[in-house]
């Protein structure tokens, strides 16, 4: 394999995790290192049908899904937030909102949506003094928000790995990353949030809600602790601030971020792979996490990505990635791969290792957006695992990775999960699946729109050979632990793919659901904010 092709696998195997950055301007309120100046405020902009912009802003990141809303409001405050919020009710115009647009599904592209309210300018990313806490507007990237907090402070947050993807939906939504094992969900981090919530009167009006027992609107903030987004109101601002933080020097009030990372890369070519090596690679991944996946375990900084690819790709591959200045990283590292390839009598193609700027790594390839800038049509479907997939589990992998209706971009991700993550109750944050090692993700992209019965039949498939023994779906149990609403699957709540008897909310959300249906009760009497996979109000 050349050196470009060893780059490519490399490449592709950092991409994995989408599939799954310069700072914001600081606001009024917040501050930098130094004081910075207000900034003028965007908007309010409202877009209509006949507005050349119209078309530009339809779409979100995936092209299988483009609404027409009456109107698309462009807000750039809380207040013009509250204001395009109260306009539609009055209208009786259904609402979506948008942040960074990575929406799997239709939620904000379905055609009964007649306002659009799209947050990206809203990228504000500082420290909020009167709070102690870092303030995140839900139009920030990843990218945008690592960037600040780095140069700013020297910390971060333990969220995901595609620089593209928006805060508003990933973090109430319960994200996750490069550093979830070491310091838990994002979510764990988060201290306060600004919602925009509409009164059974009609009344819009923006509401703070924290995480202090004692605060009157604390159910709000724990509904925001992964109960996901579009179901409560309209996120304006994250706060966000690690338990048991003191003090008031910001530097010291997050994780700090690692200086550099190093990262291995291993990729195995599917000539010549037996399913006997590709079930013992498999299962010695779900196996080293179920052993290395307790709260402040040695290896809990290790994360590692196994993207399973179709034949007709070539190859697989696994990027696994650790602060390179923790004691013993390379060490580490080398256990890790020692205890994947054993006994699989396989030689990886590629395996090499790097160390760079752990803001670069963050911060790099591009997007993390699954296809091309011209089209990306994808569908992702998802599960929690507690251990290793069973043995007819990883065969109903390896039959639908082989078989002839697959292509290049059709596969799965094992995800490694679990460490301090689990260190939290399930009732503490509305982020039930606590008690996991990994997650598992069944994807396949492409690129016309012709394609889509081949695509949307072949991920299907997999996904329901794979959960044959539960009704199609990762029934909660010894194995499984339901499913991640950041990657939502509305084949889920379709008796026709879900025949589990499991109400597929139930999967995302399991004994949290009945608390997070009070919250939807009293925040959103009127059910304003709805989608395909909304909480539901109780019966």
């Amino acid at each position: 394999m050349s050196r470009s092709e060893r780059n490519q696998v490399s490449r592709r195997a950092l991409l994995a995790s989408a599939g799954a950055v310069a700072g914001g301007t600081l606001g009024a309120g917040l501050s930098g290192p130094a004081a910075a100046a207000e900034p003028a405020v965007f908007g309010p902009v409202r877009i209509r049908p006949d507005d050349p912009r119209y078309d530009g802003l339809l779409r979100g990141n995936n092209f299988r899904f483009a609404g027409r809303p009456d109107e698309i409001r462009v807000a750039g405050s809380t207040d013009q937030v509250v204001r395009a919020v109260a306009e539609a009710v009055r209208a009786g115009r259904r609402v979506a909102v948008r942040s960074g647009g990575h929406c799997f599904e239709n939620f904000t592209a379905d055609p009964a949506v007649g306002t659009l309210i799209d947050l990206s300018p809203m990228d504000e990313v500082g420290y909020d003094p009167a709070m102690r806490a870092f303030a995140v507007q839900p139009g920030a990237t990843l990218g945008q928000v690592y960037k600040t907090l780095f140069k700013g402070w020297g910390v971060t947050i333990p969220a995901g790995s595609c620089p593209g993807v928006g805060a508003g939906g990933h973090f109430a939504g319960g994200g996750y990353g490069a550093l979830s094992r070491r310091y838990g969900s994002v979510v764990d981090h988060l201290y306060a949030v600004e919602v925009v919530v509409v009164d059974r009167d009609g009344t819009a009006r923006a509401v703070v809600a924290t995480r202090e027992p004692d605060d009157p609107h604390h159910d709000l903030w724990w509904a925001h602790t992964g109960g996901g987004g579009g179901n409560f109101g309209v996120v304006t601002r994250y706060w966000l601030r690690s338990p048991g933080a003191t003090g008031t020097d910001p530097s010291r009030l997050l994780p700090a971020s690692p200086r550099e990372m190093l990262e291995c890369v291993l990729a195995w070519s599917w000539e010549g792979m037996t399913e006997q090596a590709f079930t013992r690679l498999v299962r010695n991944f779900g196996t080293w996490h179920e052993r290395n996946s307790a709260p402040g375990s040695r290896s809990a900084g290790l994360y590692a990505i196994f993207l399973l690819s179709h034949r007709n790709a070539s190859y697989f591959s696994l990027a696994a990635q650790i602060d390179a200045g923790l004691p013993g990283a390379q060490g580490l590292v080398t256990d890790f791969v020692s205890e994947l390839t054993a006994g699989t009598g396989v030689e990886p193609i590629v395996d090499t290792r790097r160390t760079m700027p752990w803001l670069h790594m963050m911060t790099w390839p591009g997007t993390g957006e699954a296809g091309d800038a011209i089209a990306r049509r994808y569908k992702i479907k998802a599960g929690y695992l507690r251990r290793s997939l069973t043995g007819e589990q990883i065969a109903a992998v390896h039959r639908n990775l082989t078989n002839s209706t697959g292509h290049q971009d059709s596969g799965m991700l094992l995800i490694g999960y679990g460490g301090q993550v689990r260190a939290v109750p399930p009732g503490a944050t509305a982020l039930a699946q606590r008690d996991v090692v990994m997650k598992a993700v069944y994807q396949t992209t492409w690129t016309d729109a012709a394609d889509d019965a081949a695509n949307l039949a072949w991920v299907r498939a997999l996904y329901r050979d794979v959960y044959a023994g539960t009704g199609g779906v990762p029934v909660p149990g010894e194995v499984s632990d339901g499913s991640y609403i950041n990657y939502p699957d509305t084949d889920l709540v379709d008796p026709a793919w879900n025949t589990s008897g499991v109400p597929g909310r139930t999967l995302y959300y399991k004994d949290n659901y009945p608390r997070l249906q009070q919250v939807k009760a009293r925040w959103d009497p009127r059910g304003v904010f709805r989608h395909a996979l909304a909480v539901e109000p109780p019966a």
